[in-house]
Protein backbone atom coordinates (compact mmCIF):
# COMPACT_ATOMS: atom_id res chain seq x y z
CA UNK A 1 0.00 0.00 0.00
CA UNK A 2 1.25 3.50 -0.78
CA UNK A 3 0.53 6.43 1.50
CA UNK A 4 1.61 10.04 1.47
CA UNK A 5 2.12 12.44 4.32
CA UNK A 6 1.78 16.15 3.76
CA UNK A 7 3.81 18.40 6.04
CA UNK A 8 5.34 21.83 5.51
CA UNK A 9 7.82 19.91 3.34
CA UNK A 10 6.86 18.48 -0.05
CA UNK A 11 4.73 15.35 -0.05
CA UNK A 12 6.82 12.29 0.67
CA UNK A 13 5.57 8.89 -0.39
CA UNK A 14 6.73 5.78 1.42
CA UNK A 15 5.86 2.28 0.29
CA UNK A 16 4.49 0.43 3.31
CA UNK A 17 5.25 -3.29 3.37
CA UNK A 18 2.42 -5.71 4.07
CA UNK A 19 4.36 -7.54 6.79
CA UNK A 20 4.52 -4.79 9.43
CA UNK A 21 3.83 -6.22 12.86
CA UNK A 22 2.08 -4.04 15.42
CA UNK A 23 1.66 -4.89 19.05
CA UNK A 24 -0.37 -3.29 21.75
CA UNK A 25 1.02 -3.53 25.28
CA UNK A 26 -0.66 -6.39 27.13
CA UNK A 27 -2.60 -4.03 29.38
CA UNK A 28 -4.49 -2.87 26.26
CA UNK A 29 -5.41 -6.30 24.90
CA UNK A 30 -9.08 -5.31 25.21
CA UNK A 31 -8.62 -2.31 22.88
CA UNK A 32 -11.74 -1.27 21.02
CA UNK A 33 -9.73 -0.93 17.78
CA UNK A 34 -7.58 -3.95 16.99
CA UNK A 35 -6.15 -2.77 13.65
CA UNK A 36 -4.13 0.44 13.86
CA UNK A 37 -4.33 3.52 11.71
CA UNK A 38 -0.85 4.06 10.26
CA UNK A 39 0.92 7.13 8.97
CA UNK A 40 4.25 7.05 7.10
CA UNK A 41 6.91 9.55 8.16
CA UNK A 42 10.12 10.52 6.38
CA UNK A 43 12.63 12.07 8.80
CA UNK A 44 13.62 15.55 7.63
CA UNK A 45 16.90 17.37 8.25
CA UNK A 46 15.27 20.07 10.42
CA UNK A 47 14.06 17.36 12.84
CA UNK A 48 17.63 16.37 13.77
CA UNK A 49 19.05 17.82 16.99
CA UNK A 50 22.62 18.54 18.08
CA UNK A 51 23.06 14.88 19.10
CA UNK A 52 22.59 13.79 15.48
CA UNK A 53 19.21 12.10 15.91
CA UNK A 54 15.56 13.14 15.87
CA UNK A 55 14.77 15.54 18.71
CA UNK A 56 12.49 14.07 21.41
CA UNK A 57 9.91 16.81 20.87
CA UNK A 58 9.47 15.75 17.25
CA UNK A 59 8.15 12.36 18.36
CA UNK A 60 5.38 14.19 20.22
CA UNK A 61 4.63 16.23 17.07
CA UNK A 62 4.38 13.00 15.07
CA UNK A 63 2.07 11.54 17.71
CA UNK A 64 -0.22 14.56 17.42
CA UNK A 65 -0.13 14.53 13.60
CA UNK A 66 -0.97 10.83 13.51
CA UNK A 67 -3.84 11.24 15.96
CA UNK A 68 -5.28 14.12 13.93
CA UNK A 69 -4.90 12.21 10.65
CA UNK A 70 -6.81 9.31 12.19
CA UNK A 71 -9.53 11.60 13.56
CA UNK A 72 -9.91 13.19 10.11
CA UNK A 73 -10.13 9.74 8.49
CA UNK A 74 -13.02 9.05 10.88
CA UNK A 75 -14.79 12.18 9.62
CA UNK A 76 -14.13 14.38 12.65
CA UNK A 77 -12.75 17.60 11.16
CA UNK A 78 -11.62 20.71 12.98
CA UNK A 79 -14.67 22.44 11.48
CA UNK A 80 -16.93 19.87 13.14
CA UNK A 81 -15.10 20.36 16.44
CA UNK A 82 -15.74 24.10 16.15
CA UNK A 83 -19.37 23.63 15.11
CA UNK A 84 -19.99 21.36 18.12
CA UNK A 85 -17.92 23.58 20.45
CA UNK A 86 -15.84 20.57 21.47
CA UNK A 87 -12.15 19.75 21.72
CA UNK A 88 -10.19 16.76 22.92
CA UNK A 89 -7.35 18.03 25.09
CA UNK A 90 -4.47 16.05 26.50
CA UNK A 91 -4.88 15.01 30.10
CA UNK A 92 -1.83 12.75 30.13
CA UNK A 93 0.86 11.41 27.80
CA UNK A 94 3.10 8.48 28.71
CA UNK A 95 6.06 8.49 26.30
CA UNK A 96 8.63 5.72 25.99
CA UNK A 97 11.62 6.57 23.80
CA UNK A 98 13.13 3.19 22.94
CA UNK A 99 15.68 3.95 20.20
CA UNK A 100 16.71 6.96 18.08
CA UNK A 101 15.64 7.83 14.55
CA UNK A 102 18.04 9.48 12.11
CA UNK A 103 17.95 11.74 9.05
CA UNK A 104 16.27 10.14 6.04
CA UNK A 105 14.85 7.22 8.07
CA UNK A 106 11.55 5.98 6.69
CA UNK A 107 9.22 5.44 9.65
CA UNK A 108 5.62 4.59 10.27
CA UNK A 109 3.53 5.64 13.27
CA UNK A 110 0.53 3.54 14.25
CA UNK A 111 -2.30 4.54 16.56
CA UNK A 112 -5.16 2.63 18.12
CA UNK A 113 -8.22 3.75 20.00
CA UNK A 114 -7.94 1.61 23.10
CA UNK A 115 -10.92 2.94 25.00
CA UNK A 116 -13.47 5.73 25.05
CA UNK A 117 -16.23 6.67 27.44
CA UNK A 118 -18.55 9.62 28.03
CA UNK A 119 -15.73 12.08 28.74
CA UNK A 120 -12.46 10.60 27.55
CA UNK A 121 -10.60 8.96 24.68
CA UNK A 122 -7.53 6.76 25.20
CA UNK A 123 -4.99 5.99 22.45
CA UNK A 124 -1.81 3.97 22.04
CA UNK A 125 0.96 4.79 19.56
CA UNK A 126 3.89 2.79 18.19
CA UNK A 127 6.64 4.13 15.89
CA UNK A 128 8.68 1.72 13.76
CA UNK A 129 11.64 2.18 11.45
CA UNK A 130 10.89 0.41 8.17
CA UNK A 131 14.44 -0.70 7.35
CA UNK A 132 14.75 -3.00 10.37
CA UNK A 133 11.18 -3.03 11.79
CA UNK A 134 12.58 -1.76 15.09
CA UNK A 135 10.11 -0.10 17.46
CA UNK A 136 11.57 3.30 18.35
CA UNK A 137 8.78 4.81 20.42
CA UNK A 138 5.60 3.88 22.25
CA UNK A 139 3.06 6.16 23.85
CA UNK A 140 -0.23 6.12 25.67
CA UNK A 141 -2.44 9.21 25.66
CA UNK A 142 -5.56 10.17 27.60
CA UNK A 143 -7.68 12.95 26.11
CA UNK A 144 -10.60 14.70 27.81
CA UNK A 145 -13.50 16.31 25.97
CA UNK A 146 -13.93 20.02 26.69
CA UNK A 147 -15.97 22.93 25.37
CA UNK A 148 -13.81 25.06 23.09
CA UNK A 149 -15.63 28.18 24.28
CA UNK A 150 -14.72 27.85 27.96
CA UNK A 151 -12.32 24.91 28.38
CA UNK A 152 -14.64 23.07 30.78
CA UNK A 153 -14.91 19.29 30.64
CA UNK A 154 -18.06 17.93 29.05
CA UNK A 155 -19.45 14.77 27.46
CA UNK A 156 -18.31 13.56 24.07
CA UNK A 157 -20.92 14.49 21.45
CA UNK A 158 -22.82 11.72 19.67
CA UNK A 159 -20.88 12.46 16.45
CA UNK A 160 -17.61 11.59 18.19
CA UNK A 161 -19.02 8.46 19.82
CA UNK A 162 -20.44 7.25 16.49
CA UNK A 163 -17.07 7.74 14.75
CA UNK A 164 -15.21 5.88 17.51
CA UNK A 165 -17.72 3.02 17.41
CA UNK A 166 -17.22 2.80 13.65
CA UNK A 167 -13.43 2.59 14.13
CA UNK A 168 -13.89 -0.22 16.63
CA UNK A 169 -15.81 -2.27 14.06
CA UNK A 170 -12.99 -2.26 11.49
Amino acid sequence: MTASWLTSDPVSTIELPDDLLWSLPERFSEAVQQQPFVLPIQVQNHEIDHYGHVNNGVYLDWLQQTGWAHVCQLGLSLELYQQLDRALVVHRHELDYLAPAYKDDALVMATWLVKFDRLSVFRCFQLQRLSDRKTLFRAYSHYVCTRMSNGKACRLPQEFLAAYRQASEV
